[in-house]
């Protein structure tokens, strides 16, 4: 037995012999921390941002809330990176749990390389049109000369981006989530001190705010790739690109409940973004963009809470992809329980003290007065939603990962998409900015009330294996 075949025997066992609350643990901390470090980082952004005044002395709104009005178009790239990591990444997991490492090399090969030329095409076509973007993802006049300033960064990291997380994930599929963690930490630490030596030191504004996310991405991307050619079994290379349409369908097909997850979180947050400012603007113009700058703290810090349950659902994926398709079904089913017990204690120990003093938490990113009274109710509201999470979003990554894109897609629709959009447009036109800040909890609601028969669903009844018709690998006696 060569060394190759080796390490992919002891992979195997690890996967299907370790218990798996043990698995998920181990593999969802790392993925938790390097989604929180994100999650830190973009809040330290918003934070230092939120510091920059204008030329009277006052707080400028404004500044901040181009932070907000670029985070859909962050969205929108991660949307992009998140299909090809994960549909790539699951195939990945897939041909280890059958030996067939050659197979997994030209899966991430063909996702990383066409990653990278979609990030390079979004890039040009980005930086021509850079006003016309700014102003379709909801930016005011008086956001968008500060929306330019950090979309033309964010535009420039694109490529990075968009392989970073290519990289990341798949590393996670092959049970390197220590090393992807690794990769993603760096990069958000650095960013934090460049926010600071930018905005603090240099008064570089939310130029230099841009140019610290864009410096940031480009070393966590050489740090991951490094990482990946010293620890993975499957190997990026020019020649493993596929020229198989059947290949790319397949990662397409699997990732797409990712694109829909954070692709429709990009067209949510630009609704959000635009309606802020269309009720705010009914009110005074200075209103509209302190609508649109409290929801972006709102976001924030939800999305910190959020990043807990996603990264210990993530940190789920690998195993259940690799155990179904070894056929270890019951493995599966209680990585899934696990997976929702976890979330469900992380989100509340989280979530309770935001609930019960949120204006102590908006109050850290922003001390304009008008901003703080229209985010500490909204920011009880969307905690009190996030509390449903982990009825829905372990189920949804379980699905995507044992390669059901049907349920899975449908899945991912709910909550950004199918849900959340009518109901932010029924309750904006009923009650105004107030329906704003009710949207995402009634929404996080009524996704779970959808899920919830679905996950019982998925408990009784048996799994059965998709498309594949190898033999499953034995494990030599």
């Amino acid at each position: 037995m060569n060394e190759q075949q080796q390490a992919t025997e002891i992979y195997y066992n690890k996967m299907t012999r370790t218990p798996v609350a043990r698995l998920v643990v181990r593999l969802g901390i790392p993925t938790t921390v390097s989604m929180l470090i994100t999650s830190i980082y973009n809040m330290a952004d918003t934070y230092f941002v939120g510091t920059i005044t204008n030329a009277s002395g006052e707080l400028n709104t404004s500044a901040q809330g181009s932070i907000g009005i670029l985070f859909t178009l962050q969205s929108i790239i991660q949307a992009i990176a998140f299909m090809l990591g994960h549909g790539s990444g699951t195939y990945v997991s897939k041909e280890l749990a059958e030996k067939n490492v050659p197979r997994a090399s030209k899966y991430v090969s063909s996702a990383f390389f066409l990653g990278g030329a979609i990030g390079l095409l979004m890039t040009a076509l980005g930086l021509i049109f850079l006003s016309p973007l700014m102003r379709l993802l909801g930016s005011t006049e008086t956001i968008l000369p500060y929306a330019r300033d950090y979309g033309m960064w964010v535009l420039i990291s694109c490529p990075f981006m968009i392989c970073s997380l290519i990289l990341n994930n798949n590393l996670r599929y092959e049970g390197k989530a220590f090393f992807a963690m690794i990769g993603l930490v760096s990069g958000g630490l650095l960013n934090m001190g460049m926010d600071y030596i930018f905005i603090r030191l240099c008064g570089l504004g939310v130029f230099g705010a841009g140019m610290a996310t864009a410096i940031s991405q480009i070393i966590s991307f050489v740090i991951l790739l490094i990482g990946f050619i010293r620890t993975a079994q499957s190997k990026i290379r020019l020649r493993h690109i596929s020229r198989q349409g059947r290949l790319y369908a397949q990662i397409f097909r699997t990732g797409f409940p990712s694109f829909i997850r954070q692709g429709l979180n990009s067209i949510s947050s630009g609704l959000l973004n635009t309606l802020a400012g269309r009720y705010g603007g009914t009110v005074s113009e200075q209103m509209a963009d302190v609508a649109i700058d409290g929801m972006t703290v709102v976001n924030r810090i939800s999305n910190f809470v959020m990043c807990v349950g996603m990264g210990i659902s993530q940190g789920l994926q690998p195993v259940a992809s690799f155990n179904y398709q070894a056929r270890k079904y019951s493995r599966v089913k209680q990585g899934l329980w696990v997976a929702c017990l976890i979330c469900l204690g992380c989100v509340t120990v989280l979530g309770l003290p935001i609930i019960a003093a949120p204006r102590f938490f908006v109050r850290i990113f922003q001390e304009d007065p008008a901003v703080i009274a229209f985010a500490t109710p909204a920011m009880r509201y969307a905690i009190f939603g996030q509390l449903f999470m982990p009825l829905f979003i372990p189920l949804n990554m379980t699905y995507q990962s044992i390669r059901k894109a049907g349920m899975a897609s449908f899945l991912a629709l709910l909550r950004s998409g199918l849900i959340f959009i009518p109901v932010l447009l029924l309750t904006t036109g009923i009650w105004g900015l107030t329906g704003i800040q009710i949207a995402q909890p009634i929404a996080d609601f009524l996704t779970a009330a959808v899920s919830l028969p679905i996950l019982i669903r998925f408990f009784i009844r048996p799994c059965t294996p998709v498309e594949d018709t190898a033999k499953p690998h034995r494990a030599k006696k």
